[in-house]
């Protein structure tokens, strides 16, 4: 079997690339399945993986959900696996980061949207163009989007089908940042090594926060905070030495 995503690790850092190049990425069953098993398996690996980065490979993030795929009818392994496999993604331990350029259209939007964030390079395009064919969200659109923008700006998307420019979305808040191509790789690589130069323990414990208060009443996701806290990580008495260190040495 042709490997339809690709893992690389380094530093902390693991890389799943969508690699169906040829076909602008588009989405597969198959990819889908090599994408759940990657996913399976990062989930067990907290201790040597800190950070998640989703791409493509070749021209674009992904053209999205492939629409021959649709037309010759799928056989996924069991009922809503794609929507299952996103969700899987988005509860991952480890935060996780989709990098796109180039096409990000439709289904390969709901896999972005996974993403605790998602940043683009200015050749980016984000569309959602599910009434182009006559098709409705099961990947998660419908929920994803909206808490990303707000109801107004997902509503526009989803009914004019039109496509947004990197810097649209970054205005619109759908991504957290976009650069020119030119520099997307350095400032990715700037970017992840910020984050994975904290503590692992502490990343992990925000993103289970931000996740189990989404949609919380203030006071209840406040009142969640203080009797769900993790505490102290075990990392924090080596972090605050080492900054002691460094401050007494500079004094």
């Amino acid at each position: 079997m042709s490997q339809l995503v690709l893992r690389e690790d380094h530093d902390g850092l693991a890389t799943l690339t969508l690699n169906r190049p040829d076909k602008l990425n588009a989405l597969t069953v198959a990819l889908f399945e090599q994408l759940r098993a990657h996913v399976l398996q990062i989930a067990t690996e907290t201790e040597r993986v800190g950070l998640v980065l989703v791409r493509g490979a070749g021209k674009c993030f992904s053209a999205g959900h492939d629409l021959a795929d649709i037309a010759h009818g799928e056989h996924p392994p069991q009922a809503n696996f794609q929507a299952d496999t996103i969700e899987l993604l988005a509860e991952l331990p480890q935060p996780v980061i989709s990098a796109v350029h180039g096409h990000c259209y439709t289904g390969a939007l709901e896999l972005a949207l996974a993403g605790d964030l998602i940043v683009a390079a200015e050749s980016a395009k984000f569309a959602d163009t599910h009434a182009r064919w006559a098709l409705t969200p099961v990947w998660g659109m419908s929920q994803r989007l909206p808490r990303r923008v707000g109801i107004a700006k997902a509503q526009e998307m989803t009914y004019t089908a039109r496509t947004y420019s990197g810097a649209q979305a970054q205005a619109m808040g759908l991504v957290n940042w976009c650069v020119p191509d030119a520099v997307f790789e350095t400032e990715l690589a700037t970017f992840t090594r910020s984050i994975l130069a904290n503590s692992w323990f502490s990343l992990r414990a925000n993103k289970r926060l931000y996740r189990d208060t989404d949609g919380l009443p203030l006071r209840a996701g406040l009142s969640h905070e203080i009797a769900r806290t993790e505490g102290r990580g075990p990392d924090m008495d080596e972090r605050i030495a080492g900054f002691m260190n460094k401050s007494s040495k500079l004094a």
